[in-house]
């Protein structure tokens, strides 16, 4: 648990920017030339990692993609898995304007991880993958740490989905019914494997380059709900590229304040590279996940049982005194500890823990 907290509060750190010249900013706050540097230099974690090998090679997947003669969905799905494997990955975000009189430019966000993405599901037209954090942090003394691992959030992939559950603010979630011919479903969950937000687009290749475009109301993220509570939805526009040795994910997210009329507070950029690396080794998620894996399956199913069950609901901040991805994180935590895991007694652990957080129908103003 003491190194769960430790990745949750910074799994992280800021590298250094350009120094400052003739009052000109550089690096990171592009954006905001003639702001004063110190002003602007990012936050985020400032926990320093370990080194890392990029892998420079295209990826067999990469070249998989490349094949001549794939039908269209071959190539979507191939553009898909191509997203599996070992990563360095940054979250770089600034904030580009605001709505607001005499609008103060907010600092930029800036943090890195290495993480593994594996595949938990592959079917003809649905895909799931699961990101897991795996870090090493250097003590006072400069000695490495054991690897320290988080189960991440999961993208789920459906192709000409039929329904998705939309989020629509103050904590709530509706159904909606999709039919975009030739269309994917980008379903986003939290690190709970609660629902965070769901988008359909198309993916294009053209060119050597395959791209998917979506855009989609969120909650939002925790790198802004711990400082900010100024707005209550990001509405993200999303695009995922494929590179030859991983792959970007670009955001252009509108803040959003609800109330009697929807207003856009500011507008941010994003940019997360995923950059494949052949050190150090990420064996340590799959390690975690053969412990606790057939619990986070009993968790999804019981979410799958509630988007059978309701049209709309709404997701509790806290119960006991806890967040929800504490108790699952909780009880996860004692299973890979003990090495044994019992079906029934976790499949009622799940079941029971979250239906304790659904509100049903009636929105919550808290935030999550």
């Amino acid at each position: 648990m003491k190194h769960f907290l430790i990745l949750v509060s910074s799994f992280a750190f800021a590298q250094s920017l350009f120094a400052e010249e003739h009052k000109v900013v550089q690096g990171h706050v592009f954006a905001w030339p003639f702001t004063v540097a110190k002003e602007m230099q990012p936050r985020g974690g400032m926990t320093q990692g370990t080194e890392v090998t990029l892998d420079a090679k295209p990826s067999q997947a990469w070249q998989d993609l490349q094949e001549e003669s794939l039908s269209d969905l071959e190539k979507d799905r191939r553009a898909i898995l191509a997203m599996a494997g070992n990563y360095r990955v940054s979250f770089d975000f600034m904030e580009l304007l605001g709505l607001t009189e005499n609008y103060t430019p907010k600092k930029p966000y800036f943090s890195w991880a290495t993480e593994n993405i594996t595949i938990l599901e592959k079917k003809e037209k649905f895909i799931s993958l699961q990101h897991t954090l795996v870090m090493f942090f250097k003590d006072k003394d400069g000695k490495m740490s054991e690897p320290m691992v988080m189960k991440h959030w999961r993208q789920d992939w459906t192709y000409e989905d039929q329904k998705r559950h939309v989020f629509v603010g103050n904590r709530t979630w509706k159904s909606q019914k999709e039919n975009l011919k030739g269309g994917w479903t980008h379903a986003v969950f939290q690190v709970d494997d609660s629902p965070r937000y769901e988008s359909t687009g198309r993916w294009t290749h053209a060119g050597g380059k395959s791209t998917w475009i979506g855009e989609a109301w969120r909650p939002l993220p925790r790198r802004e709900f711990s400082v900010r509570d100024d707005y209550q939805v990001l509405k993200g526009r999303d695009e995922i590229t494929l590179v030859p040795n991983g792959w970007v994910h670009f955001q252009n997210n509108s803040k959003l304040q609800l109330g009697k009329k929807q207003t856009i507070l500011g507008q941010e950029i994003g940019v997360n590279r995923y950059e494949r690396i052949s050190s150090p080794s990420l064996d340590a998620a799959v390690e975690n996940w053969n412990k606790t894996g057939a619990y986070w399956a009993e968790v999804r199913a019981v979410w799958r049982e509630v988007y059978e069950q309701r049209e709309e609901f709404t997701i509790r901040a806290k119960v006991d005194d806890k967040k929800l991805f504490q108790h699952h994180f909780g009880y996860a935590a004692k299973i890979s500890q003990e090495g044994k895991y019992d079906p029934e007694k976790g499949k009622a652990h799940a079941r029971e823990t979250i239906f304790k957080f659904i509100d049903g129908a009636k929105a919550r103003a808290d935030r999550y």
